[in-house]
């Protein structure tokens, strides 16, 4: 079975063809600005009407328009009576189509994408790509899913109650694992941590009857979700303390990542990973316990995990020209990935411990609170300086003390002589922040210096 054509999708999602029904898409796309020849533009209706744009897709290179009224437009479309509701469909139709024998799902408060990585080198699997996580970005790269795989590993993230419930009903699952849960976007949970909990255990609730999920043994919300009556269908594999998957012996290798003794049933498993730090040492972890419980080879899993590389915005280290080095993990911040991400560069080569931050958002009531806490944390580790800017910066100054610098915005932070000109030389650099603040700026800042 190849990819849809135009009359087979609409033969899946209802609506009708206009022009020509045999153009097969190569790929979907939601975004004029990253849409690419051959696809179908999916027409949304959100803050901006897709089919506004539907003509600059064209343009670009679209092979066919999924849009709610016919355009006038050459393009093949297919008319359907709602984009979203066919684009979710499409994705899950495929996917029901050419399922392949182990579907995993990944989610978590941090770590999310990182572990899907390394679960589908385990594991030899196709993964959604980039952080496709959401009810628009999973479904749309589900549409396109090739044929024949042995296993396929899919991110759901989520921002409230039911997303991921959504996802699971789009992408029916065997097999989960649950990173952590945290307070990542805890402003919209009324019941606060347990909040979190009960729509990251969504993941779990969807699995299939008697499907396996990891989980960190020392989370104690994990352990909760374990417990309720709505996950009892599925087998939970703590991995841990005094588990039978554990991790052991970790040794840093400094630039290189970290090599660790996972214990399994069967006895230990030597492993290693490029990506830096005792967190992404648990994801590898968590990855290689569920893959190995279900059946896959070590050996396989052993490469796999060691093959992952960091990619930009998540782990990936810099040298410095005078000395030390960057870390960039600046795809998005939360308190506990932020710990996380300091523990990882005092194990690195340089000299003062120092940190970039761009404040944490959607933390509700408690966001200064909880910005003082993670500073402290970071002193207590032994950073010796702090760099914070955004809405919360001085939250993040109070709580660091001596060493730390706030200011209101990232361009103050570059143009002024106590911000980032006074990094000292050959210093390790931690630069993280949420997606809102753009740390990323300071990565290239620092990088063309």
């Amino acid at each position: 079975m190849s990819l849809w054509s135009l009359f087979q999708v609409a033969s899946q999602v209802g609506g009708e063809v206009l022009g020509v029904g045999a153009v097969v898409p190569a790929s979907l796309s939601l975004d004029t600005r990253t849409i690419q020849p051959g696809a179908c533009f999916v027409a949304l209706r959100a803050e901006r009407d897709g089919h506004d744009f539907a003509a600059q897709a064209v343009e670009k290179g679209a092979a066919a328009l999924l849009v709610d009224h016919p355009l006038d437009s050459d393009c093949p479309q297919l008319v359907v009576p709602d984009t979203l509701a066919a684009l979710q469909r499409w994705g899950q139709a495929r996917l029901a189509a050419v399922r392949p024998r182990v579907v995993f799902g990944v989610t978590g408060s941090v770590g999310k994408t990182s572990t899907k990585e390394l679960l589908a080198a385990a594991v030899g699997g196709w993964k959604t790509p980039g952080n496709r996580n959401n009810t628009l970005g999973l479904p749309e790269a589900l549409a396109t899913l090739p044929e024949g795989l042995d296993a396929a590993v899919l991110e759901m993230g989520m921002s409230t109650p039911g997303e991921i419930r959504r996802l699971t009903e789009i992408a029916p699952l065997d097999a989960g694992l649950v990173t952590l849960v945290g307070t990542a976007h805890i402003e919209y949970f009324e019941r606060g941590q347990q909040g979190v909990a009960e729509a990251k255990g969504e993941l779990v609730a969807g699995l299939n009857r008697g499907g396996t999920w990891a989980h960190l043994a020392a989370d104690p919300w994990c352990r909760w979700i374990s417990e309720q009556p709505w996950a009892r269908h599925a087998v939970a594999l703590p991995v841990g303390e005094g588990e039978a998957f554990g991790w052991e012996d970790i040794r840093s290798l400094g630039a290189a990542g970290s090599a660790f003794r996972l214990r399994t049933p069967g006895g230990g498993l030597d492993l290693r990973i490029q990506l830096p730090g005792d967190h992404q040492v648990r994801n590898a972890a968590l990855a290689a316990a569920l893959a190995l419980h279900l059946g896959f080879d070590a050996g396989r899993v052993a490469a796999g995990l060691a093959a992952v590389a960091p990619e930009p915005g998540r782990g990936r280290l810099h040298a410095l020209a005078g000395g030390g080095c960057l870390l960039d993990e600046t795809y998005n911040a939360s308190a506990d990935s932020i710990q996380a991400c300091a523990q990882a560069l005092l194990h690195l080569p340089g000299g003062e411990a120092v940190a970039i931050l761009g404040c944490m958002r959607e933390l509700g009531g408690d966001a200064a609170r909880i910005h003082r806490d993670t500073a402290a944390a970071l002193k207590r580790l032994g950073l010796s300086r702090l760099f914070a800017y955004g809405d919360f910066a001085e939250s993040y100054a109070e709580g660091f003390g001596a060493g730390a610098a706030a200011f209101p915005d990232f361009e103050t932070l570059r143009d002024d002589p106590s911000g980032l000109s006074a990094i000292p030389p050959g210093a390790r650099i931690l630069v993280k922040g949420s997606r809102f603040w753009r740390a990323e700026r300071a990565v290239d800042w620092l990088l063309a210096r």
